[in-house]
């Protein structure tokens, strides 16, 4: 979907000022934390996907380039389709023995699976 710039310029009052420019506050990424830091939660969900069972690991603090490789890590050693966004990792099938060991060999010691 097309994003609509002029919706978020709403509150914006006219200016007559021709060297006004509008600027939006950018929203900073937080850094990534080191794996041993790092909390992650491996489960399973069925809802909202045609009952079809995928795995979920939550908990990653970091940037989204981050996020996209462990991601893509994970998928290649699976051998299955996945996506990563909003600090959450989507992986197809029921996988959560073997990420959760993957992630423990790659460094993630607070690595636990829930659910």
């Amino acid at each position: 979907m097309k994003d609509n710039d002029w919706k978020s310029r709403l509150v914006v009052v006219y200016s007559t000022n021709p060297d006004f420019t509008y600027a939006t506050a950018s929203e900073e990424e937080a850094e990534t934390l080191a794996p041993e830091r790092q909390k992650l939660r491996v489960g399973i969900d069925r809802k909202g996907r045609g009952g079809k069972q995928v795995t979920l690991v939550t908990g990653f603090v970091g940037k989204d380039d981050d996020l996209s490789e462990l991601a893509r890590a994970l998928k290649v050693k699976c051998g299955v389709g996945g996506s990563a966004k909003d600090g959450e990792i989507v992986i197809q099938g029921d996988f959560r023995d073997r990420i959760v060991a993957l992630l423990q060999s790659m460094g993630y010691t607070s690595t636990k699976r829930s659910n």
